[in-house]
């Protein structure tokens, strides 16, 4: 496993980034990690490009009347995420870094039709 960290100000602290070289040795990437991720790189997170997108898409189409039904059936949504949703969109990471490196870091969502 290697964990992805967000790269976000906040995080980068000394003291951030030595508990995650304390629990993810050599395992984890973003800025200042072992392995360099993209700063803010949406199309290469999963959770940016399949799961926030589902669970909002799932959600919008109901009406909720109070904030508690609306947090409810978002986690009702998370559980309708199958397996084989995950694997098949974590399939994805190859081609969408493959596209990413021809593009030289620049968009490249456009071409993943």
């Amino acid at each position: 496993m290697i964990y992805q960290h967000d790269g976000a100000s906040a995080h980068f602290s000394r003291r951030v980034r030595g508990l995650l070289n304390e629990r993810f040795p050599d395992r984890w990437m973003g800025r200042g990690g072992p392995f360099t991720w993209p700063a803010r790189s949406p199309d290469l997170n999963v959770l940016d490009y399949f799961v926030w997108g589902y669970i909002k898409n799932k959600v919008e189409q109901r009406r909720h009347s109070t904030e508690a039904e609306k947090r409810a059936e978002i986690l009702a949504v998370f559980d309708t995420i199958t397996p084989d949703m995950t694997h098949r969109a974590t399939q994805q990471i190859t081609r969408r870094v493959e596209l990413c490196l021809e593009a030289r870091g620049k968009h490249f969502e456009q071409l993943l039709n």
